[in-house]
């Protein structure tokens, strides 16, 4: 009797040693590494720190960290800043309160990472525009922990709130997955909200990262899809992802025969352009036309007259809630719509190329970084 009492003695002082070897893991600041830029700088390795796994938070070890055009806006920041969020990882450490992951599970993180959780928009899965504030992933500070700067996904490490992880299948192509965290929902999001249906007649104007990813789904959805660019070369790839025209806006002289004739236009484009020429396009009674794009000039006007003549509407969408993510997500792998990836590897150089080719409009679609081969 009295050895199984030293026995059970020591099982619980082991269980207890490990309980607080636990706690304290998951109280400390993980150290993490990253690729950063600032101002008249280019990209390079840097430490950092994560903040600590709470009792509802996740840890993921980052596999794939997709660049996206705004991304570029931390070019003028004065402090590093590591950018990045579209993101997708392995799960290696959860809270204790967490219930939507385990140890070993697939997640996304895409452009936010909290919110105040019980303000209507949170309430109503709609994060984006919480009253309160939301924290984005990279380059806001971050109220929940101290007011820290957050850091993007160009790392080897992130912790973040359970609420903000988007389950990824096991099945899914997860070098191809990162994107869809905001390429894909940015363009899903509206589609959804104007209730795209089969043989409507739609148009994407812009086609690059979000571009093709509008493309994609609409096919899917069985509309008729038109796509509008700057350049003929862009047109071959249009029509394999299922497009049936291709207008080339640079060189068409009369879009006449275009006037009132779209449900749908999705306008992805990010530099300065005329949105009326799109707004006169849309359906009298009802056409609608999304801006998901972000041109640097923000002064472009629409024509009151033009609207309210024709009862055409004209919105603005930014990215989606995480319910609508994970929407997004679960549609896309399930009928294996994926962005078009070209994967470097996680050197400052290569990261520099890669900005480089997507100021000259030279990349097709977009570049994913392999976290992988990050130098611990």
């Amino acid at each position: 009797m009295k050895s199984k009492k030293y026995i059970w003695i020591h099982v619980v002082v082991a269980l207890i040693v490990s309980l607080q070897l636990n706690a304290q893991e998951k109280s400390e600041p993980i150290p993490a590494v990253g690729l950063a830029i600032k101002a008249g700088s280019n990209f390079e390795r840097i430490d950092f720190n994560r903040h600590a796994v709470g009792e509802n938070d996740i840890e993921i070890e980052i596999l794939y960290a997709g660049i996206c055009h705004s991304d570029f806006m931390v070019r003028g920041a004065h402090q590093h800043v590591v950018p990045g969020h579209e993101i997708v990882g392995r799960v290696t450490k959860v809270g204790d309160k967490v219930t939507k992951f385990k140890k070993g599970d697939y997640a996304g993180v895409g452009c936010m990472v909290n919110s105040c959780g019980h303000c209507e928009y949170c309430e109503a899965g709609k994060e984006q525009y919480c009253k309160e504030r939301t924290v984005f992933t990279y380059g806001s500070p971050d109220r929940f922990h101290d007011g820290q700067i957050t850091q993007g996904g160009y790392s080897n490490i992130i912790t973040v709130s359970e609420r903000f992880g988007i389950n990824v299948p096991k099945k899914a192509d997860i070098k191809r997955v990162a994107p869809l965290m905001c390429a894909g929902i940015t363009t899903w999001s509206p589609i959804k909200f104007s209730d795209v249906k089969k043989d409507d007649v739609v148009g994407v104007a812009g086609f690059g990262g979000l571009g093709h990813m509008a493309v994609q789904y609409l096919v899917d959805l069985g509309a008729k899809v038109t796509v509008f660019d700057i350049t003929d070369e862009k047109e071959t790839d249009a029509k394999r992802l299922g497009a049936e025209r291709y207008v080339n806006v640079a060189t068409t002289k009369d879009f006449s025969n275009l006037s009132d004739t779209f449900d749908f236009i999705i306008s992805t484009i990010p530099a300065d352009y005329d949105p009326m020429m799109y707004v006169k396009m849309l359906k009298m009674g009802g056409g609608e036309l999304a801006f998901v794009g972000l041109p640097p000039n923000s002064n472009i006007s629409i024509s009151p007259f033009v609207l309210q003549s024709a009862h055409r509407y004209v919105y603005g969408s930014l990215i989606g809630g995480i319910p609508e993510t994970q929407e997004m997500l679960d549609y896309s792998v399930a009928n294996n719509i994926y962005p078009e990836v070209e994967i470097i590897e996680a050197k400052p150089e290569e990261v520099d190329k890669a900005y480089e080719k997507i100021d000259a409009g030279e990349v097709k679609f977009r570049y994913v970084i392999d976290m992988r081969t990050i130098e611990k």
